[in-house]
């Protein structure tokens, strides 16, 4: 019960901090984000690598799953943003 309650809590928190974020920060936290869930696919590996039981590999396997989708799509993210600020080609 209590973990539920701190997930909750979690997700309002992170909620009410990602809508304050001014757009001019959000791509270094998008670089920070990227670099956090590259441990964790490193976590991951080793996580389920070690295959103590089934259920330890079957853990493992969907957060490795996971955490690639996340630094994907947030390298996608960060690359579109940046693509925002690029100045345009003048056509002659």
């Amino acid at each position: 019960m209590d973990l539920l309650l701190i997930l909750i809590l979690a997700g309002f928190l992170g909620f009410e901090l990602i809508s304050r974020v001014p757009s001019q920060l959000h791509t270094p936290l998008m670089s920070g984000a990227n670099a956090i869930s590259g441990i964790t696919v490193v976590g991951a590996i080793l996580a389920s690598g070690a295959g103590e039981n089934t259920l330890t590999v079957i853990l493992g396997t969907a957060a490795i799953i996971f955490a690639t989708l996340n630094v994907v799509g947030g390298y996608l993210v960060t690359d579109r943003m940046l693509r925002m600020f690029t100045k345009k080609k003048q056509e002659k």
